[in-house]
């Protein structure tokens, strides 16, 4: 069984982000104006977003190391990861009183420059079909899952009117796959919108006495659609990850130094030499 993509971790840091920029408002009017990024609300979110900021570099890849271990599945690891990446930069750009000079600027841009990776990455990441746990489906058990899913579709079919059975082969012919796996992945979710809206459209016109057949139709259908697009976009979405992965690590590494250069300067000015 293929993981299903549901964005609950995306709506979850919508959700922190929102809660926390309410929050923000009530400290500017609090202040009557933006807190310093020394007040103690400043350095309080500031700290909070940073120690977010190093859960989402370090307990992912610790995670991802080790394979056998049994504390929590990868896919749960990978949403608190995309969970942590969101809400804890969002601190960090609140914490900097929108103030950029020198060394700061230079770390917000990397931070946003990672934050915004981290999206192209997660788009790529969800075009590898893999299991509930995360593991990668390879390309012999998608053919596998093609097949007991063609093999379901024709039993099912034997038994229906000759009218679902036309309906059928009406989008078999319409289901044309695009022969570049490139192609397949970036307009992803158009073709997904195109099929959804073909069927909707279909289902309208449907006669009557088939509407009970149509969903189990349509879901055996998209099922298949969506297998085939897999196995034609499976080693071209490997490799963008992988050059991905290339791009992504050095920026957050270059991130990671620059603040804790930053930090160690702010500690020694606004700290040990007062």
């Amino acid at each position: 069984m293929q993981r299903p993509y549901d964005n609950k971790e995306l709506w979850l840091a919508f959700i922190a982000c929102l809660i926390i920029a309410l929050i923000y408002i009530a400290m500017l009017i609090w202040f009557n104006g933006i807190p310093h990024a020394s007040d103690i609300f400043g350095h309080s979110i500031g700290i909070l977003g940073f120690i977010l900021m190093l859960m989402t570099e370090t307990l992912y890849s610790i995670r991802k190391r080790r394979r056998s271990a049994r504390w929590g599945r990868m896919a749960d690891w990978l949403d608190f990861h995309i969970f942590t990446g969101i809400v804890g930069p969002f601190m960090v750009l609140l914490h900097s009183s929108w103030k950029y000079n020198g060394l700061a600027g230079v770390v917000t841009l990397l931070m946003i420059i990672v934050v915004a990776s981290g999206f192209v990455g997660r788009y790529i990441y969800t075009a590898v079909p893999r299991t509930v746990d995360g593991a990668e489906v390879e390309a012999f058990q998608l053919e596998q899952q093609i097949a007991q899913n063609e093999s379901e579709l024709n039993s099912w079919l034997t038994s229906q009117p000759e009218a679902v059975r036309a309906l059928r082969q009406r989008f078999v012919r319409q289901s044309q796959l695009p022969s570049s796996g490139l192609v397949l992945i970036l307009v992803r979710p158009l073709l997904d919108m195109e099929d959804r809206f073909r069927w909707w459209l279909v289902k309208r016109k449907a006669d009557m006495s088939i509407r009970n057949q149509f969903q189990m139709l349509e879901d055996l259908m998209q099922q298949q659609t969506r297998l085939r697009r897999q196995m034609v976009s499976l080693s071209i979405a490997r490799r963008l990850l992988a050059l991905w992965h290339t791009v992504h690590i050095p920026i957050g590494m270059a991130l990671f130094t620059s603040a804790f250069i930053h930090i160690g300067a702010a500690i020694y000015y606004a700290t040990l030499l007062r």
